[in-house]
Formats: C-alpha cells, structure tokens, sequence
C-alpha cells in the first residue's frame, strides 16, 4: 500500500490531522493498536480553548460542538475563602472556552472519517516504523493476520506516551525533560447537575478540588489524592464527603450528589522530549509531551501540533515547500514550553504539597493574591487558560 501520510494513532489528535489532510485531498491512513469501541469510550479532557474550537470547525466536525457545547466566558478561583471569577472573554477580547468532552469530539471525527470512505486500520497490535531519515519511509503491520507495508512520505506520532513512534526514535537523539508530582487526581463522573455555571478551581488545606462538567445533566468532580491511594479505597460516599469539605460552604450546600457513572486515579506529571521530530517522523501530541490537568491543556495542545503539521504539510504539497518540514518541531515547542509553564504554574499554586512548611503555604496565597488583585495578573490567567495563539506558518 502507499499513502502520503502515514498516521499512527487513532485517537482525536490522530482523526483530527486525517480529517484535515482529507479535507485538503492529501492522501492518509490511520494505524490504531486499540478498538475503534476502546477509543470512543476514553475519558478525557473536557475544556477545548479558542483555537480548538477553530480548528475543528476549520474540519468541519464542530456542527454538534456548536449545538451541545457549553461556551463559558469564564472560571473561579477559590482560595483563602475567596471566589474570584476571572472574566476570560473580557481580559482577552473576547474570547472563551467550549466544555465539550473529549469522548465527543473523538465520536464526531471517527463518524465524519467513516463518512468519508479514508482507511482506518483498527486492534493492530504490532506497528514497526522503518528508514525514517531516508526519503522513502514506510510502516510495516499485521491485520486480521495478514502482513501489511505502507509506503508513505511522513508518518505523523499520535500514538501517545506508550505508542511506538516515539520508541522508534534511536537512543541518545531525544533529550527528556520530565518532572512528577507526589499526588494524583481522583476522578467522578456522574449525572448530576453541575454545582456551579462555570467551572471552580479551589484550593484548601486539604487539598485540591475542580468541580467541571460535561453538560448540564452531567458533572466531573476531581479531588486531590496522595500518589498511593488506590481507587478502590473511595466509596462514592467518601468522595462526595471529601469533595464537600474542600468547598465553600454556600457551595457546598448546593452540591447534588448521585452514584458515579466512572470512577479513577490519574497521576500527574510533567514531560517534554526535544526534538519532536526524527527524519520524517513528527511527533504529535502526548507522543511527544504531557502536562498536568490543572491548566486543561492536554487536548488542546495536542491539537496545536496537529495544526502545525497540517499547515506545514499543506505548504509541502501545494508549494513544494519542503524547507518547512525542519521547522516543525521548533515551531510546536515554543507554544509547548509557554503551556507546560501555564500547568505546572497551576498546579504549583493550587495543590497542597507534602511537607509544605508555614512559609511556603503563605507563598502559594500571596501569589494567588497578587495575581487576583492585579488586572495584569489577571489578563495573564486568562490569555493563557483560553490558549496562546498558534504559531503562524510562512
């Protein structure tokens, strides 16, 4: 078989780059190791920034995004016992966010490629990459037991942290850069109303709390746990109490609880690799960097390197301008560096650290003060959590 794109992972980052090389008649194949069921089903992220929302309607997948999506023009802040809204459409011209859960999003892009006849070679467990600094890479694979090789120009790495594209890159070319936290996330997701229009970050004594949503029928509530808690340990009961304690009590009074739909523990961490690219291979996504929840960048910058890869890809095969490919990784990880910062920044001021002294804790409050009660700190909270702008490509 040949291709011109070769796409590993089929995951949203993978059918959103599909979509769009589709779109613009640039031939691709997406390879999958799971289920298209296993896929669809993940729980994810849930806050798409601006240039998300854009870039799947640019797609031509965002018609139900637009119809179901709740867009918030902004998100609290809860501290010290303070709720601070920060105004992101004002601080920012205008712009918003769109709660939309990544398990949408990835339902819209497998129906509107399987719409479009493209190949999606699903449960194939054994990928190998071959010559990726030559001219003529290619992907050799077994399906339904028979060998497969792909000839192809690039092959994009949507596969994730786990994935194969980022193994096939030889030792000592990636430098690692990686930093992880001593405590996790535990997550519920329940049909119940949300207990607030818009989200609420808080941070207590206790520990962490978000309360999110998916809709307004269907909540997402996380609570920070330490790094050895098993999910198994949290009854619904003991989560709803615990969640409860970590909010204001107005709030907290509000809060409709019910039993949970999914019920799990994500650890957090910290993770860039540099360069984002080996040859003709280009690392998209989570292949290639990781950021904690707490900024809700996850998704969405997995989505600027799509951007970037189909904008240079786009140059390559209408202008010729095979000068940009070197450019790829450098482009995606300025925007990368600036989001991780914007995360860990984040995660650094509103979680509660093991063995935090008096000092350090009144640190974290004097910064979420200053940031709060300055109309430049402010702004920075919201131009960030809406999403810098994408890297132009020329």
């Amino acid at each position: 078989m040949k291709t011109q794109v070769a796409i590993i992972g089929g995951g949203p980052s993978g059918l959103l780059l599909g979509q769009l090389l589709q779109k613009a008649g640039i031939g691709n194949i997406i390879i999958e190791r799971q289920s298209q069921e296993y896929v669809s089903s993940r729980i994810r992220a849930g806050v798409l920034e601006q240039g998300m929302v854009d870039l799947l309607r640019e797609a031509g997948v965002g018609e139900r995004m637009d119809r179901e999506g709740l867009v918030h023009d902004g998100f609290e802040l809860v501290f010290d016992g303070r709720r601070e809204r920060i105004d992101l459409k004002e601080m920012t011209g205008g712009k918003s966010v769109v709660i939309y859960g990544q398990t949408e999003v990835t339902r819209d892009l497998v129906a509107a490629r399987t719409a479009s006849g493209a190949t999606t070679f699903y449960e194939v467990p054994d990928v190998e990459l071959h010559d990726l600094k030559s001219a003529h890479p290619y992907v050799t694979f077994t399906h339904n037991g028979e060998l497969f090789r792909l000839d192809c120009d690039h092959i994009a790495g949507c596969d994730g942290y786990h994935g194969i594209s980022r193994k096939s890159i030889p030792e000592g070319v990636l430098t690692e850069y990686e930093r992880v936290y001593p405590f996790g996330w535990l997550g519920v997701l329940a049909d119940t109303p949300p207990v607030n229009e818009e989200l609420m970050y808080a941070n207590h004594e206790r520990g962490f709390a978000l309360c999110s949503m998916r809709s307004h029928t269907r909540t997402r509530y996380y609570v920070q746990v330490g790094a050895d808690e098993k999910v198994e340990d949290w009854s619904d009961q003991r989560f709803w109490d615990e969640l409860k304690s970590r909010l204001p009590e107005e709030t907290a009074a509000r809060l409709i609880t019910g039993p949970s739909i999914e019920k799990s523990i994500a650890p957090l961490r910290s993770f860039v690799v540099e360069p984002m690219q080996y040859g003709h291979l280009y690392l998209v996504g989570d292949a290639a960097h990781i950021v904690p929840p707490t900024g809700a960048k996850g998704l969405n910058l997995a989505a600027s390197d799509v951007s970037t890869l189909y904008q240079i890809l786009l140059k390559v095969y209408r202008e010729g301008r095979g000068d940009l490919l070197e450019r790829y990784s450098q482009v995606c990880l300025k925007r990368v560096w600036k989001a991780e910062r914007f995360s860990w920044w984040m995660t650094s001021m509103l979680h509660k650290f093991p063995g935090t002294d008096a000092f350090s804790q009144r640190m974290q409050q004097t910064e979420l003060e200053y940031f709060v009660g300055s109309e430049a700190g402010r702004k920075t909270i919201a131009e960030n959590y809406v999403g810098l702008p994408y890297e132009p490509i020329e």
